[in-house]
């Protein structure tokens, strides 16, 4: 296929695009830089210059393209409500070019959209449209597209992770830094859900693939790493002492990484191991963590 790729040089997408060039696809990749343009030639991929606040460039990338994933998104989490809505609008861009086709678009989400309840994890099957989280915007958004006949899926992330990049958990590190203490809220007994880079990669070229609409997958190789596991893991990277803070001084401490800290947020890829025969290999969060080099 044709696989038109946003964030195609990210930290993800890069992992995307290596999987679907190994397995045969042919990959227009979208950036915005002449740095990534000379990386997506060397990588072998086709080069789309576009920009997310753009969405003339969004759809012609599209309208180019046999299937499309959607990993692109704005980072800057101290804007985190106002870009949710903005990845509303791009995929509402992407489906708008496929409509009247079968070609698949696969967008990514967060794993605590499908939340469970009394501590139970995440699971597939969940859609709470009134989800409390920003970030359920993607998945409306793909819904409308559903019942406009688009062939919709989605890909709900974890901490994605290596030994250079560790999801929400890298800001953690500059935070440590900064406050010379490596903390965790309360008892540090809240879980968050992990997959390494190389797993996720190789989901997103199944889930693409398998071009099943209303599909969702949990890209979740560990249910959940407990937050002082973590801290202990940077405290040791960083030599630095392991503190607890209370849920009071967490917005203080943590900045805008505060509303997430403390949160209790497990996840399961059972379905989704079940339906694609996918098996997380990988290395575990912890591992990667006490790998990574500090300096």
């Amino acid at each position: 296929m044709r696989i038109f790729l946003t964030g195609a040089t990210g930290f993800i997408g890069s992992a995307v695009l290596a999987e679907l060039i190994t397995a045969g696809h042919q990959v227009i990749g979208m950036t915005r830089s002449d740095e990534g343009a000379k990386s997506l030639a060397a990588a072998g991929a086709e080069v789309h210059r576009g920009a997310l606040e753009d969405l003339d460039t969004i759809r012609s990338g599209a309208a180019k393209a046999d299937a499309v994933i959607h990993t692109a998104f704005d980072h800057d989490f101290s804007k985190f409500v106002e870009n949710c809505e903005k990845d509303r609008r791009v995929i509402g861009a992407l489906g708008s070019v496929l409509k009247g086709s079968d070609r698949p678009l696969l967008v990514t989400s967060g794993a605590g959209v499908g939340g469970g309840t009394h501590g139970q994890p995440a699971t597939e099957d969940v859609f709470d449209a009134g989800h409390p989280t920003p970030r359920i915007a993607s998945e409306l958004a793909g819904n409308e597209l559903l019942d406009a006949g688009v062939n919709v899926s989605v890909m709900r992330l974890p901490q994605v992770h290596n030994t250079f990049k560790q999801g929400l958990i890298s800001p953690l590190v500059a935070i440590a830094r900064e406050k010379g203490v490596s903390a965790y809220v309360g008892k540090g007994r809240n879980r968050w859900p992990a997959g390494h880079l190389s797993d996720v990669a190789r989901l997103y070229l199944l889930a693409i693939e398998k071009k099943e609409a209303g599909a969702r997958y949990h890209a979740v190789g560990e249910e959940g790493v407990e937050a002082r596991a973590i801290a202990e893991a940077l405290a040791r990277g960083l030599k630095l002492p392991t503190v607890s803070i209370s849920a009071e001084k967490a917005a203080e401490h943590f900045g805008w990484l505060g509303m997430f800290v403390g949160m209790d947020m497990p996840a399961s890829s059972a379905q989704t191991q079940a339906k694609l025969g996918w098996r997380p290999t990988g290395p575990k969060l912890i591992a990667d963590l006490d790998a990574m080099r500090y300096s």
